[in-house]
């Protein structure tokens, strides 16, 4: 289960009681909201199962802002009153590898793959090396001849987090994977114990994080979702409402992709789901469908659609144009409509017009 922020609402203007805030150097002030995003991942798939998130809001007759530690803090919280027996290991950025933190996933039962940048975490660092330098470090690489890249790591157990904490005790790895033009570096620390047995899952495990940013924000923000333009701002919770819908139907999607077979054949058959979503748009636009089976059963085996049908208004004449009918061989007669009365649009006159 991957961990991390994102923000969705910014503006210099618009802004709530409920805001974060951020002043800068000359004075002027954006107004912005976040929140905290799970999701349960796998190295080996490419669908991402979105859990509930923690809104990160400014709590009410506060002046300071809410953050993400206090969130995590919640979330962890909720995640055990609802899943009490969920096992799994949570993965996070290095601002997580923090002491309070790792205290609040043991106390909650949670194993963790935890970020570390040597920036950031020198005193982990400094005992790693020294610990290197008494032969108490374990090497171990990794040859993988299909991909033409060698891992190599570096794994040691029991070591101090920080100098103010000594006490908490964490286990640390390093990995590079050296290609034939490039080198990645990594590091984490672990509550497992690291061997050269387990060593390579471990980091599959945490690399698997890129996969919240990647196949969950990135996909909300930039693949026709608008994650970071949400339906408003209102007057309080408006946009944290439509932050949860838009994290609530991402997890229909998802749950299909996973799951649903005729949704698989579609995103087969069209061949990406940038087009897959287009030509469901352009669907949930021009025609009237009954269901999500008929709609990708349309894409599936294909579909003819007949010419528009025109009305006008008694009160002048200005031609609107109607949904086309749906006509698909492959979809039962009992699931074709016939044309719409006068009724289901009020102010129309009661006789249609071909053009």
């Amino acid at each position: 289960m991957a961990l991390d922020g994102t923000g969705y609402v910014s503006s210099p203007t618009i802004h709530g009681a409920s805001c974060l805030q951020q002043v800068h150097r000359h004075g002027s002030i954006t107004y912005y909201h976040q929140m905290l995003g799970a999701a349960i991942l796998h190295p080996d798939f490419r669908a991402v199962i979105p859990l509930m998130p923690e809104p990160i809001v400014k709590p009410d007759g506060t002046a300071k802002n809410d953050c993400e530690r206090t969130a995590a803090k919640r979330f962890i919280a909720k995640l055990r009153q609802d899943h009490p027996h969920l096992k799994g290991l949570i993965t996070e950025e290095s601002l997580s590898s923090n002491a309070p933190h790792i205290e609040t996933l043991h106390d909650a039962g949670c194993r963790s793959i935890l970020g570390v940048k040597e920036g950031e975490h020198a005193y982990v660092f400094t005992h790693v090396q020294a610990a290197e330098a008494a032969g108490h470090v374990t090497d171990y690489a990794r040859h993988d001849r299909a991909a033409g890249v060698i891992h190599r790591f570096r794994c040691i157990n029991d070591m101090p987090l920080n100098a103010s904490r000594v006490d908490v005790r964490v286990n640390c790895m390093e990995y590079w994977e050296i290609g034939p033009d490039q080198v990645q570096h990594c590091s984490w620390v672990t509550d497992v114990r690291v061997s050269t047995r387990n060593v390579y899952k471990l980091m599959r495990g945490g690399r698997a994080r890129w996969k919240i940013a990647n196949e969950t924000f990135h996909t909300l923000k930039n693949q026709g979702d608008n994650f970071e333009h949400n339906d408003g701002h209102g007057e309080q919770h408006l946009s944290v409402v439509c932050a949860l819908r838009m994290m609530l139907a991402f997890l229909v999607d998802q749950s299909q992709q996973l799951c649903c077979a005729l949704f698989r054949a579609v995103w087969a058959k069209l061949g990406s789901k940038r087009l897959l979503w287009e030509r469901l748009r352009a669907l949930f636009y021009d025609d009237l469908l009954e269901s999500m089976r008929e709609l990708l059963e349309a894409l599936l085996y294909g579909f003819v659609k007949s010419r528009p049908i025109l009305m006008t208004t008694t009160s002048s004449i200005l031609r609107v144009s109607l949904m086309s009918r749906l006509v698909n061989p492959a979809i039962p007669h009992r699931h074709r409509w016939g044309l719409p009365t006068s009724s289901h649009v009020p102010g129309l006159r009661r006789t249609w017009r071909l053009f």
